[in-house]
């Protein structure tokens, strides 16, 4: 029985290593509410990750939504991913928006860059829809989120 036992706790450490690091000093809850409160609608994807690696720690919105190709407002298309793996490396800000449908009735707004007071992460996020903020708003939004969570620190 013993034995058992120790191959299952052997197993759930191994699994959590593999898991994505957990923001330390963030309840969860609190950032996807503030989140949700400020971008939250079944549009928006919110990818926070570590700085160098693009490692995703969090995120909100479903796996179809972040999963999504999406105009990137330069004639091609990319995922939230690939903008997260971009930011990663070169810690530049992206806000930008364009039309995301052939009428123009429907929007995509991008927004990335570093998370104020944490030199190891930086978020991507995107929204796409008919009423779509456009990426600097979203940015300027998910710094208050951030804020309210008690991501940012002042």
């Amino acid at each position: 029985m013993s034995v058992r036992f120790a191959l299952v706790a052997v197993a759930a450490l191994s699994l959590s290593a593999c898991s994505p690091a957990v923001l330390k000093g963030v309840n969860q809850d609190a950032l996807d509410a503030a989140i949700n409160d400020v971008v939250g609608d079944p549009g928006t994807c919110v990818l926070i990750g570590e700085t160098g690696s693009g490692e995703v720690v969090h995120r909100f919105g479903s796996n179809v939504t972040c999963g999504r190709a999406l105009p990137a407002c330069n004639g091609a298309t990319r995922t939230l991913e690939d903008l997260l793996q971009i930011t990663a490396k070169s810690r530049q800000p992206v806000n930008i928006s364009c039309a995301s449908s052939t009428d123009g009735a429907r929007t995509v707004g991008w927004a990335a860059g570093p998370v104020e007071t944490h030199d190891e992460l930086v978020y991507a996020a995107a929204m796409e829809g008919a009423n779509t903020p456009p990426g600097v708003v979203i940015a300027d939004k998910l710094k208050h989120a951030f804020e309210k969570a008690g991501l940012i620190k002042r």
